[in-house]
């Protein structure tokens, strides 16, 4: 009996090898299909399906299918789970901007934004500090795509312990020239009534830091400048003012704020910049502001951040204000 049992069972093996039942089903590949037709097919064939996984790709569009298991071709039971991994298409996002960044920064930004570290090379320079970004490639607020690599120009430092020229008695004009040709920074230039006693206009009358003092290439030097013996009234400042646009808790890397900068001065309050701009993107200008001036900056309508540009001495200039001195 136990013989005749095991040729029966061994029998029926070979039959539902040969012949598989009407229970059995090859499984058809649904790569490449949606998966609104893919279920479509999986419920005609009595089985079952799941997404199980997402993926970004730039083969397969979004909402396509771009694996499954089991894979075409096996045979099932009906009723059997088909698994899915679901395209979510091309990802695109904004490159963020790096620029004056240090490395450690670039890291952190690289790694929210699902970007990679390209190649990185070295230049000297006498305005971005040592290890901080110069530029990179792709531009910053562009579009990319995960897992795209970023290429970066890294400065290694300028020309150290610079020793800071005499401007104190030269023209604005002399004075630019001299920084430019020693590899000086002007920062801050303030335009200053320092009445009848005081020098020509245009000439520099104090600066800092002080003549001979060493500093590193991308230090800037400020000058106080004078409006001339016949003017009085308001100081003038001039500044470079570089002003990184915010992260926001509702924010994400692709989503455009409403960035408004107004200047306050003695002149009264205007807008500076008002756009969109993208959540770590940079934006540099160059400021006249009149007397005591405040640089305030608005994302999406709130208050986020105070810069105060010059201050207006305590004490009177006896005459009435005279128009801005032209440079």
């Amino acid at each position: 009996m136990i013989f005749v049992a095991l040729v029966v069972w061994f029998g029926h093996q070979i039959y539902d090898f040969l012949i598989p039942s009407s229970a059995t089903v090859t499984v058809p590949s649904f790569v490449g299909q949606t998966l609104a037709d893919a279920n479509a097919e999986v419920n005609r064939l009595k089985l079952a399906s799941a997404v199980v996984d997402h993926t970004s790709s730039d083969r397969y569009p979004k909402d396509v299918i771009i694996m499954q298991r089991p894979q075409a071709g096996d045979q099932v039971r009906e009723g059997r789970q088909v698994s899915f991994v679901i395209s979510d298409g091309i990802i695109a996002r904004l490159m963020p901007d790096l620029r004056y960044q240090s490395m450690r920064e670039v890291q952190l930004d690289l790694s929210r934004a699902r970007l990679t570290l390209g190649k990185v090379t070295y230049a000297k320079s006498d305005v971005i500090p040592e290890g901080h970004v110069i530029s990179q490639v792709p531009a910053p607020i562009t579009s990319v795509h995960e897992g795209d690599s970023v290429a970066l120009v890294v400065s290694q430092g300028g020309r150290p312990n610079l020793r800071v020229p005499d401007f104190v008695g030269l023209t604005i004009d002399q004075a630019r020239t001299v920084a430019a040709d020693i590899g000086i920074q002007l920062g801050q230039i303030v335009w200053t009534p320092l009445g009848a006693s005081g020098p020509a206009h245009g000439v520099i009358a104090r600066q800092r830091p002080a003549p001979d003092a060493k500093i590193a290439s991308f230090e800037p030097v400020s000058l106080q400048v004078s409006a001339g013996p016949n003017e009085s009234g308001y100081i003038i400042h001039q500044a470079r003012v570089l002003v990184s646009v915010p992260e926001t808790d509702n924010a994400t890397t692709d989503s455009q704020l409403d960035v408004r900068l107004a200047l306050t001065d003695a002149t009264g309050q205007y807008d500076l910049y008002h756009a969109f701009a993208e959540p770590g993107q940079k934006l540099d200008f160059t400021v006249t502001a009149i007397g005591t001036s405040v640089l305030d900056m608005y994302v999406n309508n709130t208050l986020v951040g105070e810069t105060r540009l010059g201050t207006e001495p305590p004490s009177v200039y006896g005459a009435k204000p005279s128009p801005s001195p032209t440079q």
